[in-house]
């Protein structure tokens, strides 16, 4: 029987071709920060999204990710993602801009007294002007406006690379490290192999040497 906590070894582990490799950083926080960072106004609202909101969720999941390799709902039946946007122990919202889509956050609340942060994110051209900051804002307000003793959620190094930090300074600690081996979704046709160029694009040989 496979061991269900196999500890990688020492030195370096091989990929195979087309298939990605990053380190997972997991994070969680235990109580709700006694402060939130200050913000300058700015002229955004947050937007519960619903099953009639597919579209918006389908285009902003590939705006807010391409660069950082998500593609984990791509390949999701619509009928699924409009369960998940019904799902009562689910909230996704997005961040608007006027009339325009500028961040997404989806939290998950089925486990009891828990909240996972699924997915976070702001649009390439959001990234720096606060937009982040007062989104987070809005996560840690929503989640523990819920009965929840834990808040958490992971990232990986294909992600920001000034995510962990951002995490930390957010209230978030650090607990855990995982490495996550998977097909390259630019390899499958679920992102443009222009996606993430930060991230090497190994492709399986296609015939002898």
């Amino acid at each position: 029987m496979r061991d269900k906590n196999p500890e990688l070894p020492e030195g370096y582990s091989p990929v195979p071709a087309g298939k990605v490799a990053n380190v997972v950083t997991f994070l969680e926080m235990r109580q709700r920060p006694a402060e939130m960072a200050d913000l300058p106004e700015l002229p955004l609202t947050l937007m519960r999204l619903g099953p009639e909101n597919l579209d918006i969720y389908r285009r902003l999941f590939r705006e807010v990710g391409e660069d950082w390799l998500w593609g984990s709902m791509l390949d999701v039946s619509d009928e699924d993602v409009r369960g998940i946007l019904a799902n009562p122990s689910m909230e996704t919202y997005s961040l608007r801009d006027g009339g325009r889509d500028v961040g997404l956050l989806e939290l998950d609340f089925r486990v009891s007294g828990e909240c996972e942060v699924v997915y976070f994110g702001v649009i390439k051209d959001a990234i720096g002007k606060g937009t982040g900051r007062l989104l987070m804002n809005q996560a840690i307000t929503k989640a523990w406006a819920h009965p929840i003793n834990r808040f958490w959620l992971h990232t990986c190094t294909f992600d920001h690379p000034a995510a962990v930090g951002f995490y930390q300074r957010s209230g978030f600690k650090p607990y855990k490290l995982m490495v996550e081996v998977h097909d390259d979704p630019r390899l499958t046709g679920l992102l443009p192999k222009t996606a993430a160029p930060h991230v090497p694009l190994l492709e399986p040989a296609t015939g002898a040497e």
